[in-house]
């Protein structure tokens, strides 16, 4: 449904406020903590909440995700992020997808063919999938070679000629 116009005023000068209230507390957050080089999310997270709740602005969790998206950026040599069970988290730009022959083991293909290449791999199960690829173009397509340059530069004088012819009759 279509807002009022004023409705719509207000929702976005409080979204305008909240923005600024949100770079107020990161500026406050640089100063307080010197500018510091975190590479550990969580130690970065208890700071900025302490300064958040210091402050009262109380950051939502989607505000949280995106101060990390914006101010954050992936460090090789940074402290593994874990999730509230102690758990890594899986890194989703480094996950990949196999295919598994299906007469073959997963475990198997996993140690032959994975971990020589990436030695801290590890499988989600969750995401395990068992069935077929048929692959149609595979089977099914018959190649046919592109018609000689000759047929088609005699097809494209034919169609200009029959244009041209076409105009004159619009035009006279």
């Amino acid at each position: 449904m279509k807002k009022d116009p004023a409705v719509r005023e207000q929702e976005m000068e409080a979204g305008r406020q909240r923005q600024e209230q949100i770079r107020e507390l990161l500026r406050a957050f640089g100063k307080a903590t010197k500018q510091r080089l975190f590479k550990d999310r969580k130690a970065f997270l208890t700071e900025l909440r302490d300064l958040d709740r210091a402050r009262g602005v109380r950051l939502s969790a989607p505000e949280l995700k995106a101060v990390l998206a914006a101010i954050g950026e992936r460090d090789e040599t940074a402290e593994i992020c874990r999730d509230r069970d102690g758990q890594p988290e899986p890194d989703a730009e480094l996950s990949d997808a196999e295919t598994v022959p299906l007469k073959e083991s997963i475990e198997e293909y996993f140690k032959r063919d994975v971990l020589p290449h990436v030695p801290d791999a590890w499988i989600d199960h969750g995401k395990t999938r068992v069935g077929y690829e048929i692959p149609l173009n595979r089977h099914f397509y018959c190649y046919e070679p592109p018609r000689p340059l000759e047929t088609i530069e005699g097809e494209i004088k034919e169609l200009e000629e029959e244009i041209v012819k076409l105009l004159k009759e619009v035009t006279a």
